[in-house]
């Protein structure tokens, strides 16, 4: 009788790990590249089961002494944000 709750138990756990595998491939964390070019970011993330919408720039600028950052489309060209960057508080 224990093989066969044994048995159960690693069909639990396989089942488990095969219903959290399109999890996980789909997971991106810093550092992985997924290219440089759009056409290579959208083949990587589409391969990641990823539907991209949009593809940005950001770009860090500084003007008279003070920094901003600045998302442009790259589809576009259009400035979507500009956001001048003071260092309080922020994740950079």
């Amino acid at each position: 009788m224990a093989i066969n709750g044994n048995l159960k138990a690693g069909l639990l756990i396989l089942c488990i790990g095969v219903a959290a595998a399109p999890t996980l491939a789909a997971a991106l964390s810093a550092g992985d590249a997924v290219g440089t070019t759009e056409a290579d970011i959208r083949a990587a993330l589409k391969a990641r089961g990823y539907e991209v919408t949009e593809i940005a720039i950001e770009v860090e600028a500084t003007l008279d002494g003070e920094a901003y950052e600045i998302d442009v489309s790259l589809d576009t060209g259009e400035i979507l944000e500009i956001e001048r960057d003071d260092d309080e508080g922020g994740d950079d």
